[in-house]
């Protein structure tokens, strides 16, 4: 009985083509919407997490605040050797050290490409550094202490697709803001771009490059205990520093994070363009459905004879009800599965050429299979929900009255 239901209802769809495809107009843009926006945004939230993922779970970051470019550069109060000496008092704190972030070009086989110079600590701090960066070397070897004259390069360089046309192996000369360097090794790709894509200096060599002579650091890196409470020591440090650089609380010119303050902060942000996204896609919904609402009501009236013949030769309230409860159905089902397959379609082409213009793995859309169900799920509940009172008039009719009706 059911599948006859089905058979009859889709048979009358059929005969409304244009009508029918314009009602479903709303619901498989809504549920187009919904599921590309959420797969990019997924996908968007996956490749942030990875872009930290290389930060160890141990490690608190410290910048300066109030200046420009990435965090802790061009500021007015930077960061120096003292507070680094400070926070290695601090108990639970293990190491510290602090690196050099500096803006500039390298140049390669006559190409120019510019990005970040970063610099890599001598003595303890080197292996600290190594550790929270997870520096595992491609070709070559690492800086060492002493080493002059030398630069590490970020897994991009060695790609066949890098800015310079060819490969940068180890031996290779580069010139770093016009000065000439040697190419020590090569980093082990880290699927982070800014690790993958960076310049890695002795301190040394930084500084004499940009002439940056001091003790001043644009970030601090600590290294504290796993065993350790994270957020005492994050409070002890912001106390520390208060004191140090003469600061009242609420009044800090400095920040310390962690990576999971950093990930909770970035998700919170993908969150709220989520909902946003979600309220869009509901408004565009909420119209598919008024739109099978009034399909519906018109096909009631239109079909008023129709169903006064049905109810003539025996068929009872439940059964007309039924019908157009699945013909509503199938306007929102058929428009959620259009709309699904399309915003699929629209998402993976989206992160595709994303991918393609930036050059960047990371561009990605995460759509589930339970995405997709829901999706069609709900715009069967939509198409079905609106249906009902529609269905339910159609049901009430009087089989006399409907048989007296003419257009």
């Amino acid at each position: 009985m059911i599948k006859d239901f089905f058979l009859f209802s889709f048979g009358n769809l059929r005969s409304r083509k244009l009508r029918s495809w314009l009602t479903m107009l709303g619901i498989f843009i809504g549920i187009a919407a919904v599921v590309a926006l959420i797969g990019l945004g997924e996908g968007l939230r996956s490749a942030i997490n990875s872009q930290f993922g290389f930060l160890g779970t141990d490690i608190l970051s410290i910048t300066a605040s109030g200046g420009f470019g990435p965090p802790g550069t061009g500021v007015v109060n930077p960061l120096t050797e003292k507070e680094i000496n400070k926070i290695k008092d601090i108990p639970g704190i293990k190491e510290a050290a602090g690196r050099l972030l500096e803006p500039g070009k390298l140049v390669f086989n006559d190409k120019v490409a510019f990005g970040y110079a970063a610099s890599i600590p001598d003595g303890e701090g080197r292996s600290m550094m190594e550790h929270v960066m997870n520096m595992n070397v491609e070709r070559g070897r690492l800086l060492r202490d002493g080493d002059s004259g030398v630069v590490f390069l970020g897994h991009l360089f060695i790609e066949d697709d890098n800015p310079f046309g060819k490969p940068i192996l180890p031996g290779s000369k580069v010139m770093v803001q016009d000065k000439e360097f040697k190419v020590i090794g090569i980093m082990e790709k880290k699927g982070n771009f800014q690790l993958d894509g960076a310049v890695f200096l002795n301190e040394e060599d930084l500084r004499d490059l940009v002439g940056r002579q001091g003790d001043d650091y644009d970030i601090i890196a600590a290294r504290f205990d796993k065993s350790a409470d994270v957020e005492k020591v994050k409070e002890d440090i912001e106390k520390k520093l208060r004191k140090v650089r003469d600061v009242k609380e609420g009044e800090e010119d400095f920040s310390v994070q962690t990576p999971g303050n950093i990930l909770e902060s970035v998700n919170s942000t993908i969150l709220a363009v989520q909902i946003f996204v979600y309220i869009i896609a509901g408004i565009s919904l909420l119209v598919g459905g008024i739109g099978i609402m009034n399909t519906m009501y018109t096909a009631v009236v239109e079909r008023t004879k129709e169903i006064g013949i049905m109810k003539s030769i025996g068929a009872r309230n439940s059964a007309i009800f039924t019908v157009f409860f699945i013909e509503s159905g199938l306007l929102g089902s058929v428009g959620g599965i259009i709309g699904a397959t399309l915003g699929f379609l629209g998402a993976k082409g989206v992160a595709f050429i994303g991918r393609l213009a930036l050059g960047s793995e990371l561009i990605d859309a995460k759509i589930s299979v339970g995405l997709m169900v829901g999706a069609v799920l709900f715009s069967f509940i939509i198409g079905s929900f609106f249906g009902t009172l529609p269905a339910f008039q159609a049901s009430k009719l009087n089989p006399v009255d409907a048989l007296r009706y003419s257009k």
